[in-house]
């Protein structure tokens, strides 16, 4: 069973119980992204890091050393 048949289940179920349905498969994919990314970001800048190019920054650092 994938997501949509999930989501079509819990639709009947909250329409025969009288409840509201829920929300679609991916309605807050990118919202939950955007959080993941500032709770990356705010625990670098923590841990005196810089918050933003981490990638950027160990990508140079690694080629240098190769």
């Amino acid at each position: 069973m994938n997501a949509l048949h999930q989501y079509l289940f819990d639709a009947y179920r909250a329409a025969s119980l009288g409840e509201p349905a829920p929300p679609a498969p991916g309605t807050h994919d990118v919202a939950v992204l955007r959080a993941v990314r500032d709770h990356r970001r705010a625990e670098r800048a923590r841990a005196g890091r810089p918050a933003r190019g981490a990638v950027r920054t160990t990508l140079r650092r690694w080629l240098r050393t190769s």
